[in-house]
This record gives structure tokens, C-alpha cells and sequence, in this order.
């Protein structure tokens, strides 16, 4: 019986490795598809493309190990990137526009908290207003057009390297330290797992399962603050379409790296293959001239096979544990 449970492991575990052999197939068969996708200038591309998901990728963990779910972190990085766009475009003081966004991503981020603890509206249909609410909030704040008038020296936040390595890749990597070391050291850490392994056993244990959930959803805010203001010291523009799209991309990427969708399983370790993996897929995608709408249909598959995995595989853990 012990050698039988022992195999199973063994076979779940290799299949926790599907994520990192997808992503080397992906990688060879777009070098041989195209001559300039890992070429320096290309490789540095993606880790700036990379370093937004995964920023916000972290904050999603968190979410999504609660066993909730935030649909409006792209809408956040817009109404974030058109506000801190128009008020450095008259002037205002760089570091103050920067305290104003970080505030917006801290109210947004209280209000999802308030509605999901007080209010007991589900984060799905919570964060699903709030995103639709946001983006018109952006075209209103934009007036439809892109803001321009953005200062020179705020250029180096998105498109600046030490040495090769882009400096937003840099603030990425510092991002999934500071997220591993919480999760995985701390007691919040383990509040977080706790809620979404089991909420009321956590709760009955003397949490105060609100107030985790209210540093959360801040947490999510904060962090999509710092990904809006890289992407906008990146294309040096407001846009009003910035972020549209991104929450999929980052739950898909969280999704990826083996975090359950029902909450209080998974490690920040293997999100970092997931952003990779949806960064060198919408790279890729690019080079090769790949129609925009395709792709999107193409990354909404890669969802649902990625939450199809992860219910066979709390499925085959489950049988495991009643063997």
C-alpha cells in the first residue's frame, strides 16, 4: 500500500512539471520560428513585459490562496496610469503624483476588502464591478486620449538597465522576495494559507479573518500601483487602455504556477514560471505577427487548461489522502 501511495506522489509531482516543460518546448520552437526572439534586446523586452505581471502576480497569490479572486487589478493600473499621467503633465511634483497613486491603489483595495467582509458581496462579483466601474473612470479622467507630458527623468523607472538587466525587472525580483519571505516566514504568511485552506477553523482560532482580508486587497492595491507606474514610465504615456486585458493575464500566470483556485494551496516559488511562461507566450505571439484576437482566444484557453489541471490535481490528491 505504502509503495502504491508513494507512486502516486511521485506522479503528481511530475506533473507539477508539465508548467516548466511547456515553457521549454514554447521557448525552442519560437527561436527556431523566428531569428530575433532571443536576441539581448528581445530577451530584455520580455523581462519588462514580465515585470508588471509578476509584480501584480504577487498580490494575486495572496488573493487567490484566500480562495478569492480580484478582476480589477487592470483597471486599477488604468485609472492609476491616467491619473499620475495628467497630474505630472501639469507639473506637480513627480514623488508627490507618486504618494497620490500608491493612495488610489490603498482606497481602491479598502473598498474590495469592505464589500467582500461587510457587505458579503463575493470577490468575483466584487472586484468584477469595481473593475468595470474603474475603466470607465479612466476613459472619464483621459477623456478617451492618451496623456502626454510625462518628465524625462521618470523614463529610467521603466526603460532603464544596470548593465543588461532592466531596472523593472530588478524591483520584480525584490517584489517575489519580499512576497516569499512573507509567506513562507511569517505569521501572515500562514493567516493567508489559513483562511483559504479552512476560514472558519482559522477564524475559530482567533484570527480576525477581515482584518487579513483588508491588507490583502491593500496589498493588491499597492502593488498595482508600482506595476502602473513602471508601464507608464515605460511607454511614457497615459493611456486609457493601460492594463486592459492584465488581470487575466496575471491570474492565468498565478494559475499556472500551481496556486488552487480553491484557495490555501500553492507557492509563490512556481509563480515566477507562470509570469514567464505568459510572457514568452504574448512575446512569441508578437514576433510572429500573430493576429491581436487570436492571441487573446489562445491565452483563454491556456486558462481554462490551467484550472482544469489544477481541479484534476486536487482530485488526485484527495483520492490520495482517502487511500
Amino acid at each position: 500500500m505504502k509503495e502504491k501511495i508513494d507512486t502516486k506522489v511521485k506522479k503528481i509531482e511530475w506533473s507539477n512539471m508539465g508548467i516548466i516543460i511547456a515553457l521549454i518546448v514554447m521557448v525552442l520552437f519560437f527561436s527556431f520560428s523566428t531569428a530575433t526572439f532571443l536576441t539581448p534586446n528581445n530577451l530584455a523586452n520580455i523581462a519588462r513585459q514580465i515585470s508588471i505581471v509578476g509584480i501584480c502576480a504577487l498580490g494575486m497569490t495572496c488573493v487567490i490562496l484566500t480562495g478569492g479572486i480580484d478582476l480589477s487589478i487592470g483597471s486599477l493600473i488604468g485609472v492609476v496610469v491616467v491619473t499620475c499621467a495628467l497630474l505630472m503633465s501639469k507639473g506637480i511634483n513627480p514623488v508627490l503624483v507618486v504618494l497620490v497613486g500608491f493612495l488610489i491603489g490603498a482606497v481602491i483595495g479598502i473598498i474590495n476588502a469592505t464589500c467582500i467582509t461587510y457587505l458579503k458581496i463575493p470577490p468575483i462579483i466584487t472586484t468584477l464591478g469595481m473593475m468595470i466601474s474603474l475603466r470607465g473612470a479612466t476613459y472619464l479622467i483621459s477623456g478617451g486620449m492618451p496623456i502626454y507630458g510625462i518628465p524625462e527623468g521618470f523614463k529610467i523607472l521603466g526603460q532603464g538597465s544596470i548593465g543588461i538587466i532592466p531596472i523593472s525587472m530588478i524591483i520584480m525580483v525584490i517584489v517575489f522576495i519580499f512576497g516569499y519571505i512573507m509567506l513562507n516566514k511569517t505569521v501572515f504568511g500562514r493567516r493567508i494559507y489559513g483562511i483559504g485552506g479552512n476560514e472558519e477553523t482559522t477564524r475559530l482560532s482567533g484570527v480576525n479573518v477581515k482584518k487579513e482580508i483588508y491588507k490583502i486587497y491593500i496589498m493588491v492595491g499597492l502593488l498595482g500601483t508600482l506595476a502602473s507606474l513602471i508601464l507608464m514610465s515605460r511607454v511614457n504615456s497615459g493611456q486609457p487602455s493601460a492594463g486592459d486585458g492584465y488581470e487575466m493575464d496575471i491570474i492565468t500566470a498565478v494559475v499556472l504556477g500551481g496556486v488552487s483556485v480553491s484557495g490555501g494551496e500553492g507557492r509563490l516559488s512556481k509563480v515566477i514560471v507562470g509570469v514567464v511562461f505568459m510572457g514568452v507566450l504574448a512575446n512569441g505571439m508578437m514576433m510572429l505577427n500573430i493576429n491581436e484576437y487570436w492571441q487573446r482566444v489562445v491565452k483563454g484557453i491556456v486558462l481554462i487548461v490551467a484550472v482544469a489541471v489544477d481541479i484534476r490535481s486536487r482530485e488526485k490528491k484527495a483520492k490520495l489522502k482517502t487511500a
